[in-house]
């Protein structure tokens, strides 16, 4: 049972990956339908990151109210939102399913993320969901490219509504609109007692510092290389010059982004996860450095893919760091605020970037994205280091 449970929660997170790299390889192709610039375009972000937000704050509420399953069920929402958009409607429409689908989309993240540190410190369990958004963001590029050189580009999102559907559907047989305590309980995991304040779990979620700075630090990350892989495909069309196929090389970051769960364990082990994720973003600055001044197409190339190897092992490490020094009776209301927080970052740097851009160039992207990753290093060196909880 606990197999099932484990692969049900790795279709969600395979929707999640799917979801992340939709954007890069179509955006050329939004402007250019919709007649709109990088600001305007930008706005499915933006509409992205206000349904993000309020599925994070939403999440808590109907955590304690509704329980796990009922509020997992609402994955019905990511295939209303996908529905929406491959419609191809006006686009005021269309940013409005982005809002919704990642409303959808932050309560998803935050029950299947919650779940799963419920479950306990399982290093292997924690890759194998993070292998699958990995997996999805590397298999999407490829067919969003194909799409987005077709005249009905916007069927690329019925392929979505499939998934979803899928992932709907997986959710309500296995866990049978469940709360949390039941689930586990089928699995054989104790559950533990809630803490005796009398505050409400919101209110002793916000009063930890260390929910602040990881949910930070997640969203720095998390826009950061949602930036990358969206808007890089754009830079290489619009400043290198690269043709329709350019959207491939954002199957190369989130290639990059797959291999590296797993290639810098012992890396981090050995170097210890602070030091080992400071050097990962300082590579990844000098390489975003040769993407910006070096004008080769397949040099870029390369130095994104390897980026996203970089960039691999930041969330796992981010993760297994949370559940280490979070109340485990608040994991569910706390990651999945964090994991919000992070996925709003997935809307707000790639909106900031397509701001930025309409005013003095997509050439702009390389400097934001330095930026961002110089200050995920301050952030990162903000988190405690303490391990203690506060139970």
């Amino acid at each position: 049972m606990a197999y099932l449970h484990l692969a049900t929660v790795t279709i969600y997170a395979w929707v999640e990956g799917w979801n992340d790299a939709s954007n890069g390889p179509l955006l050329p192709r939004m402007q250019q339908v919709y007649h709109v610039g990088y600001a305007v375009v930008s706005l499915i972000f933006v509409f992205s990151c206000i349904g993000f937000i309020c599925g994070a704050i939403a999440n808590v509420f109907m955590s304690e109210r509704l329980g796990f399953g009922k509020v997992s069920a609402c994955a019905f929402l990511q295939v209303v939102g996908y529905s929406i958009q491959a419609a191809a409607p006006p686009f005021p429409a269309f940013v409005l399913g982005y809002f919704v689908n990642g409303f959808g989309m932050a309560l998803q993240n935050a029950q299947a993320t919650g779940y799963t540190a419920r479950i306990g410190q399982n290093t292997a369990l924690n890759m194998a969901i993070l292998t699958s958004v990995s997996a999805g963001a590397l298999v999407c590029p490829f067919v969003a490219t194909e799409f987005s050189q077709l005249p009905q580009w916007s069927f690329h999102f019925l392929t979505s509504v499939g998934l979803s559907l899928f992932n709907l559907v997986a959710l309500v047989a296995v866990f049978r609109l469940k709360n949390q305590e039941e689930c586990l309980a089928q699995i054989g995991r104790t559950v533990e007692e809630k803490g005796t304040s009398d505050r409400n779990e919101l209110r002793q979620i916000f009063k930890l510092k260390e929910v602040h700075l990881l949910a930070l630090f997640v969203m720095f990350y998390s826009g950061t290389g949602v930036t990358i892989g969206g808007w890089t495909v754009t830079y290489i069309i619009d400043v290198r010059g690269g043709g329709s196929h350019s959207g491939y090389i954002s199957a190369g970051y989130f290639g990059g982004l797959l291999l590296g769960r797993f290639a810098f364990l012992k890396v981090n082990k050995k170097l210890g996860e602070r030091l080992a994720l400071v050097i990962y973003a300082t590579v990844a600055i000098a390489l975003e450095c040769i993407v910006w001044f070096v004008p080769s197409i397949a040099g870029d190339a390369v130095a994104v893919a390897v980026i996203g190897l970089l960039m691999g092992p930041v969330y796992p490490v981010s993760l297994n760091y949370a559940t280490k020094v979070l109340p485990r009776w608040l994991l569910t209301g706390a990651i999945g605020w964090i994991a919000g927080v992070g996925q709003a970052g997935t809307a707000l740097f790639p909106f900031i970037t397509g701001a930025i851009a309409s005013k003095a160039g997509i050439k702009t992207m390389q400097p934001v994205v330095v930026a961002s990753l110089a200050s995920m290093i301050g952030l990162w060196l903000l988190v405690p280091k303490s391990s203690r909880r506060h139970d």
